[in-house]
């Protein structure tokens, strides 16, 4: 799927946000992964979602990573796929995916930052939905 012939959909456009936090270390996570794999499988949001669409969408993230503004165009393409609404879901998607591997990485929190910003995310909303994800992924 380009993104220059296929709008992303909402649901596309949340695994977006959670592959683009994944990838943002360059290294890709089983952990990370599973996380986003267990949310398409399991969260209402995705109930009609085709998740064979999962590989264009990873491959156009990646794509978008390679250019001097691509994540500029990643959020111009999120902002336009995805319903307000669902701004606050697709933070804390973000912060779960960040959470999944035990370690918050300098360009994990950046790109988080630039996504609390981007989507207008509630100071006060996000400090509680970035806890709410750090108690969820906590270890004995």
């Amino acid at each position: 799927m380009s993104t220059e012939t296929a709008p992303l959909t909402a649901p596309d456009a949340l695994v977006a946000i959670m592959l683009a936090v994944s990838a943002s270390d360059e290294t890709i996570r089983t952990a990370e992964l599973v996380t986003i794999e267990r949310m398409v499988n399991h969260l209402p949001v995705f109930a009609d979602y085709d998740v064979e669409r999962i590989p264009a969408v990873s491959s156009a993230v990646l794509e978008l990573f390679e250019e001097y503004d691509g994540l500029d165009a990643l959020f111009g393409l999120v902002r336009e796929a995805l319903p307000e609404k669902l701004y606050e879901t697709a933070y804390v998607l973000a912060c779960d995916v960040a959470a999944a591997d035990g370690r918050l990485g300098e360009q994990e929190l950046r790109l988080l930052e630039e996504i609390r910003y981007e989507l207008n995310i509630d100071r006060l909303a996000g400090a509680a939905i970035e806890r709410a994800a750090r108690a969820r992924h906590m270890v004995a």
